[in-house]
């Protein structure tokens, strides 16, 4: 056995143990209630906040590589290859913003067309809601 398996196995145990035991104590709960308030009030709001967050992450990245590869150029002195390696990061910054601008752009078209107009939040709020008392 390699010691990545001997990790895997070890965590796996530890988490199937403690699951085991909680098991138990959750059963001892009963009714839960679901507070009204709150920014993540649905599935579909947590969703749609953790896409806008991963999509503004990666367009931060985007950016941050874009100047990394303009900081390049400039420093290059007119070395060919040191130049040419900062055009291709350029490039596949250009690239991933377009691939980034444009998967967002699809996924609300195919939402739009499908008849969801408030976005990925509408898909998963038209499943069970919570109850309110």
């Amino acid at each position: 056995m390699n010691k990545i398996q001997k990790i895997t196995l070890g965590i796996s145990s530890s988490v199937g143990s403690f699951v085991l035991a909680a098991t138990p104590a959750l059963a001892q709960l009963g009714n839960v209630d679901i507070p009204d308030r709150g920014y993540a009030t649905s599935i579909g709001t947590l969703l749609s906040s953790i896409l806008n967050l991963v999509m503004l992450v990666a367009a931060i990245l985007v950016f941050m590589y874009l100047i990394l590869g303009g900081i390049e150029w400039i420093t290059s002195g007119g070395d060919k290859g040191q130049t040419e390696k900062a055009r291709n990061k350029i490039t596949a910054a250009i690239v991933g913003l377009i691939v980034l601008a444009a998967s967002y752009a699809l996924l609300q078209l195919a939402l739009s067309l499908l008849g969801f107009s408030g976005g990925i939040q509408e898909v998963f709020n038209t499943g069970i809601r919570p109850i309110n008392r």
